[in-house]
């Protein structure tokens, strides 16, 4: 045994030179398979990624319409911002498709043309009694209103609810507007002296 050898050194001398040609051999192969794989391409990565998707994927439902899981259902509940609000009973076009766009709301603009005439009177004031005819054009608009949503299928926009709470609605104002320009003072056109009397006693 010489001075200053280790149990590695003798181990080293044992073996050979074949054996550390081996290593070297091994060593290189290792190298080159690094270098291999950092100048690859990396669509051949990709593709080898495709491949091992599993075959159960292909049965999977892909696209815009994907599986409806159980948090995708639709709730029961009301949501709490409404995006649209259906169309009262009724409400459809008044004329058809191809007509314009007047001839499809002629019942509103009906109603609103009449009663725009009476506040039109009542403003200029161009007569005696102006403020009575004026007054009696509105409520007939408001009455004619509940008349065409009542005999007319499609009335357009003048649908604001359902028919029975329009009819009630514009009847109802239509009515009292009229009954009450009969009665205005001066020189009352209709004497009716219970309502005469519940004026008064509000007034007072």
């Amino acid at each position: 045994m010489g001075a200053g050898t280790s149990p590695a050194d003798r181990a080293a001398s044992a073996t050979g030179p074949a054996d550390e040609q081996a290593g070297a051999t091994a060593d290189a192969a290792a190298e080159g398979s690094t270098a291999a794989a950092s100048t690859a391409d990396p669509g051949d990565a990709s593709a080898a990624d495709t491949a091992d998707v599993p075959a159960s994927g292909a049965d999977e439902r892909t696209g815009s319409h994907p599986e409806p899981g159980p948090a995708a259902r639709r709730s029961r509940r009301f949501p709490s911002f409404t995006r649209d609000t259906a169309r009262p009973e009724g409400g459809g076009r008044a004329a058809g498709g191809d007509a314009p766009a007047p001839a499809r709301q002629w019942p509103l603009l009906a109603v609103l043309c009449t009663a725009g005439a009476g506040l039109l009177i009542v403003a200029a004031d161009p007569f005696d009694q102006a403020f009575r005819i004026g007054t009696i054009l509105i409520g007939v608009a408001l009455v004619g209103g509940a008349v065409l949503r009542l005999l007319v299928p499609s009335v357009g926009m003048l649908a604001v609810r359902s028919r029975f709470t329009d009819l009630v609605t514009y009847g109802l104002l239509g009515v009292l507007i009229v009954m009450l320009s009969l009665m205005a003072q001066p020189e009352p056109w209709l004497d009716i002296p219970f309502l005469e009397d519940a004026v008064h006693f509000t007034i007072r």
